[in-house]
């Protein structure tokens, strides 16, 4: 028993047509009805927008205008209290296009009476009422998708996208449309990794904290961490994947300069063990031989030849331990604020001649008025250099291509230097920092070590994107003072 008023709206032009609804309402044993009668369109429409009634009665022939027109109406609005469509006679047709335009139901009125109006309107009132908690139940779950702060994608049964939030947009620097137009494989950096997403996905229908690089539209790379699962819907035979991406890029960068900075502290207890014990006897070694070379003759040929050997690999290990010791050490800055463009034209100056015989050809995009940061000069344009020597030692001579450009980006200054070189595997850009590591011969391997140690003391991070063949880009961002 219904015990509260229900709020019917009338929409007749026709007044014995509402003397007679009225009275079937008036039958009804389960509800109390408050009946108002509208008789003008242009006036309904004003008080079905209201939303202070349960349930509109709508009669079909409304003067100029159909009873499907008000219908149309309502759902145009948003309005979802249910409507009942009147109708002199029946008609196939208009019982169709009220379904279709959301008619809760359809009534002749020849067939009325009092129980069957009242069966309508309870199956009305209680339809609409689902409709009204599926809709409040989406738009929570619609406003938890685009208000996530992780980005979120749905795709169906052969995995392109259908839908993404805003987050996800913003993450990889999509536009909705051009998002739309991905597949899921389109957001890996390796196909290795879909790969190995994609067979887990298919077989265990969910992938849960996938840890792989993804790449936005930049072609940026991307520490990530991918949940998807798939959805079925037995109803409509329509399955869709859901998935959730976090962005792993601050926790893997934080790894990886712990890891580095552990290295380098492996590095530096290394190098002073080294000196302890190699350059007490080394010196001994170097202060007995100058002293041996006194009461020898040098001018025999093979004493010269040995003495020169001896002489030259002491030097050679004194210097290892230098630069060691140099590499891996904590700098002590001489913090100014300088233009960034200075320093590069500097550093740029002191490879000119390396440049020059290699027949490299400079490309410079280098901005004059950007803010000025906190650096010590010198040691900037030490990091500098071993980075774009190393440039140039990756380059073919007469066909090279060094660009170097600065940029201001997301409150830091950004300095690109590229090379058309032969390229580092992604499995070796993680490497390219450690100590002894090294691909050139001859090479000790603890340049872009101590540039990564110079760089680590400003605060300054520096990513390097690569593919064989293509060649190399450093692009190391300086932080602007508050």
């Amino acid at each position: 028993m219904k015990t509260t008023p229900v709020k019917v709206l009338l929409i007749e032009d026709d007044e014995d047509d509402v003397l007679l609804v009225r009275e079937y309402l008036a039958e009804s044993g389960n509800f109390t009805f408050e009946l108002e009668w509208e008789p003008k369109p242009e006036q309904a429409r004003l008080k079905m927008v209201l939303g202070s009634h349960d349930v509109f009665l709508i009669d079909y022939r409304l003067g100029s205008e159909t009873g499907l027109d008000l219908i149309k109406f309502a759902q145009q609005k948003g309005v979802i209290t249910p409507s009942i469509l009147l109708t002199g006679q029946g008609d196939l047709k208009v019982d169709l296009d009220a379904t279709r335009f959301g008619a809760a139901d359809y009534l002749v009125k020849t067939e009325l009476n009092g129980p069957i109006l009242e069966r309508s309107i309870r199956y009305a009132l209680s339809q609409a009422k689902v409709i009204r908690e599926l809709d409040e139940k989406e738009k929570r779950y619609r406003s938890l998708f685009e208000r996530s702060v992780d980005p979120i994608f749905l795709a169906n049964e052969h995995l392109k996208l259908v839908d993404v939030n805003e987050s996800f947009m913003k993450f990889f620097q999509y536009s909705k449309q051009e998002a739309l137009a991905l597949k899921i494989k389109d957001l890996f950096a390796e196909e290795s990794d879909y790969e190995k997403f994609y067979s887990n996905l298919k077989d265990l229908e969910q992938v849960r904290d996938y840890d792989c690089y993804m790449i936005n539209k930049n072609g940026s790379k991307k520490g990530c961490l991918v949940n998807c699962v798939f959805i079925p819907d037995q109803l409509s035979e329509f399955c869709c994947y859901q998935g959730i991406i976090h962005d792993q890029t601050m926790r893997k960068k934080a790894e990886r300069d712990m890891i580095i900075a552990e290295r380098l502290s492996m590095t530096g207890k290394i190098a002073r063990t080294i000196a302890h014990e190699v350059r007490n006897p080394l010196t001994n070694l170097t202060l007995a031989f100058d002293q041996l070379k006194e009461e020898i003759p040098t001018e025999t040929p093979d004493i010269k030849l040995y003495s020169d050997i001896i002489e030259r690999n002491a030097n050679r290990i004194e210097q290892l331990i230098s630069e060691m010791l140099n590499s891996s050490k904590p700098k002590e800055l001489n913090l100014e604020l300088t233009p960034i463009h200075e320093i590069l034209e500097e550093t740029l100056a002191l490879s000119i001649d390396r440049i020059n015989l290699n027949q490299i050809k400079l490309e410079k995009n280098i901005q004059r008025d950007l803010p000025r940061v906190l650096l010590d000069r010198e040691k900037i344009k030490i990091a500098l250099l071993n980075i774009i020597i190393n440039g140039l030692e990756a380059m073919q001579p007469g066909s090279g291509i060094l660009k170097v450009s600065t940029e201001l980006r997301n409150g830091s200054i950004a300095a690109l230097i590229c090379d058309n070189g032969k390229g580092i595997a992604s499995e070796e850009i993680e490497k390219l920092f450690d100590p002894f590591y090294t691909g050139k011969p001859g090479g000790m391997g603890l340049g872009l070590t101590s540039t990564k140690n110079i760089l680590n003391s400003h605060s300054a991070e520096v990513e390097v994107l690569s593919a064989i063949g293509e060649g190399t880009t450093f692009c190391i961002s300086f932080k602007l003072p508050e």
